[in-house]
């Protein structure tokens, strides 16, 4: 099947004209509003298929699908650029650093000063001293040198939450990717839909000025009249709801990209190539989400070996010093001071609550290794339905192409007859034009259902970004 645009093949549809020379009216004066405009149809659905026979129509699909894709590149840089959920997935990830230098800055070397000005005094065997006012300093350095490996683990569960925040972020660059490419193929499908209706109306409107010549000279076709311009009015509406709808669609989508929408052709040519299933299915591991819980997952396993480590004892070096003047009381002006320098041991005696703290680390461990198996699970299926229902949905849009192929020498012979042998009536020639536009409708929905579906299927795995790349 073809990949060009679904245009016309049949001459354009002429002028409703009698054969009758008793009906004077002319078909002339009547032909320049009656054109078939399929041919200008420029945002027309192409189908998946191989390429044109022809270099030169290869080459212009080639260059309308590179437009397009950059199109689509633009969209999503812009609406990831504007999107608050990207930027707070980004602080979260920064911040998720910051937590990675907090804890591994544990191990590392400590100091702090102090100091004080108050009334003080001190008691020895030699009996008890005070002073009126006391002004006291100290300092304190010293170093953690083994305690288990708590904080290594701990460190360990900082860098995989860093990992998970990592991938949320990437997961809400995804999310916001989809949903621009989404919008932008329904606002594609839209255009098409007012495009569609558009050129339907003026069809029928063409038919209306036909009939309207016909009705002045034989009043007994004025019913025919009335059907046309019943048809002519329900042209219009649906226009009017295509209008309606394409309109909300550009809402949605500037509230993703800003203001400036540019142009969607070439985008039928893209998302055509459905993938694999196998290849899909394997694909599903690289997504953001499922690395974002594997990570959680490790996390909080090495969480769990952090808190068993809490019952390790734990070994420092420490200089500390402190010096005191003070003036007044029993002894009147007095000076002061201490030092200590050596190794800290802290050996933990006992500790209640320490093993059912680890039990609970390590049951939430496993408890996000299930989460995680259940969403690749979930995930693996919902690709083996979505992969079904996008071959459906081009295999739809190629039977639905061959049936408005059928459909346009359809509505030229029914005109030929009812025009030049009678043999048909109006009200066939109105059934053939509805018919056809309708299924140039139909055409337009197939091929977007197909191109969202197949967004969709390359979200749950390496991601439409990646593809766009």
């Amino acid at each position: 099947m073809s990949n060009r645009p679904w245009r016309a093949r049949r001459p354009a549809l002429v002028v409703l004209a009698l054969a009758a020379a008793a009906l004077p009216w002319s078909a002339a004066s009547a032909q320049p509003r009656c054109i078939d405009e399929n041919a200008a149809a420029s945002s027309s659905a192409a189908a998946p298929g191989p390429a044109a026979s022809t270099p030169a129509n290869g080459e212009a699909t080639l260059t309308a699908a590179t437009r397009a894709r950059g199109t689509l590149q633009t969209l999503v840089r812009d609406a990831i650029a504007r999107s608050h959920q990207v930027g707070a997935a980004r602080l979260l990830a920064d911040a998720a650093e910051d937590d990675i230098r907090e804890t591994r800055a544990s191990k590392a070397l400590q100091a702090s000063v102090g100091g004080g000005f108050g009334p003080g005094g001190s008691q020895s065997l030699a009996g008890t001293e005070t002073s009126a006012m006391q002004l006291r300093g100290s300092v304190n350095v010293g170093q953690l040198l083994y305690d288990g490996g708590r904080i290594d683990r701990l460190v360990d569960w900082r860098t995989q939450m860093a990992e998970s925040a990592r991938h949320g972020q990437l997961n809400a660059q995804e999310q916001v990717a989809l949903s621009t490419v989404s919008l932008a193929l329904e606002r594609g499908r839209y255009q098409q839909h007012t495009l569609v209706y558009g050129q339907y109306v003026r069809k029928m409107a063409c038919l209306v000025d036909a009939l309207q010549t016909i009705v002045r000279a034989d009043r007994g076709r004025a019913s025919e009249l009335v059907q046309a311009r019943k048809s002519m009015q329900q042209a219009e509406i649906s226009l009017a709801g295509a209008q309606s709808q394409l309109r909300a669609v550009e809402v949605r989508l500037r509230r993703l990209v800003g203001d400036n929408l540019p142009s969607t052709d070439g985008l039928p040519t893209l998302l055509l190539d459905v993938e694999p299933l196998p290849r899909l299915v394997a694909d599903v591991e690289r997504s953001s989400e499922i690395a974002a819980l594997t990570a959680q997952a490790t996390a909080a396993q090495h969480y769990s070996d952090a808190v068993a480590a809490g019952g390790s004892p734990q070994v420092g070096w420490n200089i500390s010093g402190s010096q005191a003047i003070g003036r007044g009381g029993s002894r009147g002006s007095t000076q002061n001071g201490s030092w200590a320098i050596g190794i800290t041991v802290n050996v933990p005696l006992l500790s209640p609550g320490l093993a059912p703290a680890t039990d609970a680390a390590r049951k939430r461990a496993r408890a996000i290794e299930l989460q995680r198996a259940e969403v690749l699970e979930a995930k693996r299926f919902r690709v083996a339905d979505l992969h079904e229902q996008t071959l459906a949905s081009f295999d739809r849009l190629r039977r639905t192409e061959a049936v408005l192929k059928d459909s346009e020498q359809l509505r030229n012979f029914t005109l030929l007859q009812w025009q030049q042998l009678g043999r048909r009536s109006l009200f066939d020639v109105m059934a053939a034009e509805a018919e056809h536009f309708n299924l140039r409708v139909s055409v337009a929905n197939a091929l977007a259902d197909g191109q969202q579906l197949n967004a969709n299927l390359l979200s749950l795995g390496r991601g439409v970004n990646e593809w766009l790349r």
